[in-house]
């Protein structure tokens, strides 16, 4: 514990710091921003034919495994966020667990991650818009101009306000999930014959248990995003309470989601599992088989989906990059706030201008649905490491500040199974003979992780207070 003079130092660097706007943000609104983060559309779309291909026709059961596993990891979050909620999320976590260093690399390595995946939603963005255009209005528009007039007025929204920006997430996040609930009844509707308890059956797996193994990696990355609302803490009424709430609905809701539409897909396909399999989006071509009308709809529900993730992801991840900077962690220059509205305006347009840039370097000359699945895959990576982490440094975190709170189950046993469930994918990641250009991000993904932990192990020889700081902004103390 710290003395009344390490209080008043803590003090006197903590209060001028910038606030984020307090009790913005219900349940529900931070519920609708982390499924609508998740993208349920742009996720399944590129996923699901993957999925199908690696674990067969029963690909739902793949799909619920994998949800597990994620509700071991919504269990850390939620009970780091019940004793220590803060907009840093991971950042603020792993450096209550581990210290300083920890934290800051965290900062480098979680932000570099987020920042890389946003890459791959921003060319998504751009070129998804302008397949659109193209086949329905013969228009010839440069997905890399779309990409931009998005990313600003996705800018524009956010530095409005987190309310105003989160409500355009759940509207486009709600058309989404209409759109996709109604072409899958009509799959279900228009296929009766091939509607049966085959996905539900484990011997219909593809190479028994090799099925699972081979599917869970791709189907645990249908739920990137499942942590937004733990950077929306300071924003949300009752933060130890709803952020968990919030995790586990949208993982709930999202679960049964991706089972209704893998089984409905696979009965469009009429149980044809090469046929699932060799399409690109399987759920575009099921519903083409329905009508024009259908298929329109499910090709703008992928555009709402896609800026539903836009807004929501930049939304929290900004946030994370902005309580580094406000607790020292990075330039503290990146946490100046809009005054009128309290948003983080540095931090939410570096993140995009970033993101934006990385698209345009990397992926100019690449198609936009090739560049989404590469820069993506290496965001992941870096994700995936924090996600991993987190879990290690929940036990550490208990023993170390709510010894008198530990349980052994929530705090010991699922953490370390959560962080188990997850190493899984990563080496799937990660592990040699990739293809190129997936051979080289494990060595990137390495190099960007080094160069955080020496700019830790300077900044913290600077500046021995940090280890102080870290998580010192709670999200419902003033």
């Amino acid at each position: 514990m710290l003395g009344q003079e390490g209080k008043k130092k803590l003090a006197s660097k903590v209060l001028p710091v910038p606030r984020l706007k307090r009790n913005s943000l219900s349940i529900v609104d931070v519920a609708a921003s982390t499924m609508a983060n998740i993208a349920p559309a742009m996720s399944f779309y590129f996923s699901f034919g993957l999925i199908a291909a690696t674990s067969g026709v029963a690909a739902p059961i793949t799909i619920i495994i994998a949800a597990l596993a994620i509700g071991l990891l919504g269990n850390s979050i939620t009970e780091f966020s019940k004793y220590s909620p803060s907009t840093g999320s991971f950042v603020t976590f792993i450096g209550k667990g581990f210290g300083p260093i920890s934290a800051i690399s965290t900062a480098i390595s979680i932000g570099a991650g987020y920042i890389l995946a946003m890459g791959a939603v921003v060319v998504i963005s751009g070129g998804w818009a302008s397949s659109i255009l193209a086949k329905y209005l013969s228009l010839q528009i440069p997905w890399q101009l779309l990409t931009v007039i998005f990313s600003i007025l996705a800018v524009i929204l956010m530095v409005s306000g987190v309310k105003i920006s989160t409500r355009w997430a759940a509207i486009f996040f709600a058309f989404e999930m209409l759109v996709l609930v109604v072409g899958s009844i009509l799959m279900l509707i228009t296929h009766p014959n091939a509607i049966n308890l085959k996905p539900f059956n484990p011997s219909q797996l593809l190479k028994g248990f090799s099925g699972i193994s081979l599917g869970f990696p791709l189907a645990i990355f249908l739920f990137i995003g499942w942590e937004n609302s733990a950077a929306l803490a300071e924003e949300t009424q009752d933060p130890r309470k709803n952020v968990g709430k919030a995790i586990f609905y949208g993982v709930l809701i999202m679960t049964i989601t991706y089972v209704f539409l893998s089984y409905s897909t696979v009965v469009g396909f009429s149980d044809n599992l090469k046929a699932v399999s060799n399409s690109s989006v399987p759920f575009i071509e099921a519903s083409a088989k329905l009508n024009a009308i259908v298929l329109f709809l499910a090709y703008l529900a992928g555009f709402t989906s896609i800026m539903s993730s836009l807004i929501s992801a930049t939304n929290s991840q900004a946030r994370i990059v902005f309580n580094s900077a406000r607790e020292g962690l990075l330039p503290s220059w990146i946490a100046k706030l809009s005054i009128k509205r309290q948003t983080p305006v540095v931090s939410i347009v570096i993140f995009q201008s970033l993101a934006v840039a990385i698209s345009f370097v990397f992926g100019w000359k690449t198609n936009p649905v090739t560049f989404f699945g590469e820069i993506a895959t290496l965001g992941t990576i870096l994700i995936s490491v924090a996600y991993m982490v987190s879990n290690l440094a929940l036990p550490s975190f208990m023993f170390r500040y709510q010894r008198n709170k530990v349980n052994i189950i929530r705090h010991f046993i699922l953490p370390i199974i959560g962080a188990l469930t997850i190493a899984y994918p990563l080496y799937e990641l990660i592990k040699p003979g990739q293809p190129s250009p997936f051979d080289y991000y494990p060595y990137i993904a390495a190099v960007i992780i080094i160069i955080s932990i020496i700019y830790a192990g300077i900044l913290n020889a600077k500046d021995k207070t940090l280890g102080q700081r870290v998580g010192s902004i709670l999200a419902d103390e003033e």
